[in-house]
């Protein structure tokens, strides 16, 4: 299968607030400070939203994430994203640390799905995503956006 990039999605994260261990593993929440969207056909600021993350016994958190964004043309989007990310040795110390990471130096993969009523990004309803992150310094992430060509 071929893959074009679709965009790059940077966040900024507030420190998180520990839920806890609970019956189906540990739970963080993020929410997500500021952000943007860069791409040839798409690029915002995110408004808003955050993460509800989920670390099972397996040792694999579960990606569980909504947000608010708008283009730089004044459209309006819901995206959510749900993905694993392995919670191996170093991604465990890249958290602790607050460094950053590069793509392909953890197992970290998400599914983004856009929303929108704004008809020039229609396109957005029906094409799917596939997403790979990194850790960005202190408390950021990165995602590349791919889309089947």
């Amino acid at each position: 299968m071929k893959m074009v990039h679709e965009c790059t999605m940077r966040a900024a994260l507030r420190p998180p607030v520990p839920v806890g261990a609970g019956p189906t593993g540990t739970r963080m929440i993020y929410e997500v400070a500021s952000g943007e969207i860069e791409g040839e056909r798409l690029r915002g600021k995110l408004l808003g939203g955050g993460e509800w993350a989920l670390i099972g016994p397996d040792g694999f958190l579960r990606v569980d994430v909504r947000l608010q964004a708008e283009t730089h043309d004044g459209a309006h989007l819901y995206l959510q994203y749900v993905g694993l990310l392995e919670m191996s040795e170093s991604v465990q110390s890249v958290i602790a640390s607050g460094s950053g990471s590069e793509f392909g130096e953890q197992y970290f993969y998400t599914n983004p799905r856009f929303e929108t009523g704004d008809p020039r990004y229609a396109w957005l309803n029906t094409t799917f995503f596939v997403g790979e992150g990194r850790f960005l310094p202190d408390l950021g992430v990165e995602y590349r956006v791919w889309r089947p060509a």
